[in-house]
């Protein structure tokens, strides 16, 4: 008799994910049974590549580190947990050396809790997801992880997708979060969201049927944190008002806004060179020319460059920045986050810090 249905959807999202790892790791193809040889029959001797699992004690990343302890022997995969305590509550420390106990009892090895000082830059939310990211990032590095595992789940990616919704952001925004992310270089596919087909509740289910303790976090139930509320009130008024189905809708639009995401993106990227005169700026009338969403990302592209981060760019800035080419009234200089600036001088579009 097989696993239950519940822990046997866990093992196959997170034994698919470690397949992909391994192809990118090794470069070789995939047998054509679509399987893969174990990693140390690709890389030879040496020590076994590490998979780390970022674990909150919650249902969703529980059922991540299990299925992970699970699959990971099979395919050669050293499996490690990181668990972030992020000072925000009392007994944080506390709870996060359960965490750690849960997942060495798994079988994890290395096992580390790592505490962060959480700032206020962009709210209580992001402040979080800023020190989280950057912990993550610090413990893959030093512990020389080929991938950190995600538990966010289908039911996250549609939370995502309306509050990208609420914002009025584009395209981008609505494509939810990624299943391979990171930032520059070798980061760059480091973050795996092994369960973005997968349900909340089957997480849950696979942790109940295993007899994994899970810890829900208070501020999940918090109506001062958005998320929370739209998980809470938001979502179930739209599936009452709509029926069943809307999760799943959200994550395919996800999906599928992300595919024309990437394929506008690439647009962008080449239509950039024949936008720029011979000293490399960017001719007001050839920008102009640009389908709009062409347009917008070019000008994006520049500003980043230029210096402004991305994450304090937004749309209104771009739309400013945009009406320099259609919308020229003889307009002065529009100041961008990070110090840029973007003025429109004899037909070219100067952007650069101040």
């Amino acid at each position: 008799m097989g696993p239950h249905p519940a822990v046997a959807a866990i093992r196959l999202a997170v034994r698919r994910v470690l397949h992909d790892v391994l192809t990118e790791l090794t470069d070789h193809p995939r047998t054509p049974s679509g399987g893969i040889p174990r990693a140390d029959r690709l890389t030879g001797a040496g020590t076994p590549p590490l998979v780390l699992v970022a674990c909150s004690g919650g249902a969703d990343s529980m059922a991540l580190a299990s299925a992970l302890a699970f699959e990971a022997p099979k395919l050669g995969i050293r499996a490690g947990g990181i668990t972030v305590d992020h000072g925000l509550q009392a007994g944080s420390d506390l709870r996060a050396a359960e965490v750690v106990a849960r997942m060495t009892a798994l079988g994890l090895d290395p096992v580390e809790s790592v505490a962060v000082r959480v700032g206020r830059d962009g709210g209580p939310e992001a402040a979080a997801r800023d020190a989280r990211y950057g912990a993550l990032d610090d413990a893959a590095d030093r512990l020389g992880a080929v991938a950190v595992l995600l538990g966010h789940t289908r039911d996250d990616q549609a939370e995502t997708v309306l509050l990208g919704l609420a914002r009025g952001s584009g395209i981008r925004s609505l494509s939810g979060m990624p299943e391979v992310s990171g930032g520059a270089g070798r980061r760059s596919h480091r973050y795996r969201r092994p369960f973005l087909q997968v349900d909340r509740q089957t997480a849950r289910k696979a942790c109940m049927v295993q007899s994994l303790a899970v810890w829900d976090d208070p501020h999940n139930m918090d109506p001062a944190y958005t998320r929370s509320r739209l998980r809470h009130e938001g979502l179930p008024a739209l599936e009452k008002a709509l029926g069943k189905g809307v999760v799943e809708a959200l994550a395919r639009t996800a999906q599928l806004s992300r595919d024309d995401a990437d394929a506008l993106d690439a647009w962008a990227a080449e239509a950039e060179g024949g936008v720029r005169d011979e000293d490399g700026r960017l001719e007001c009338a050839k920008l102009y020319a640009l389908p709009p969403a062409v347009r917008r990302r070019v000008l994006r592209r520049a500003v980043v460059a230029a210096g402004s981060p991305a994450g304090s760019l937004f749309a209104r800035h771009i739309e400013e920045v945009d009406r320099l080419i259609t919308g020229w009234r003889g307009q002065g200089a529009i100041n961008l986050p990070g110090r840029v600036e973007a003025q429109r001088q004899g037909g070219r579009l100067v952007i650069r810090q101040g």
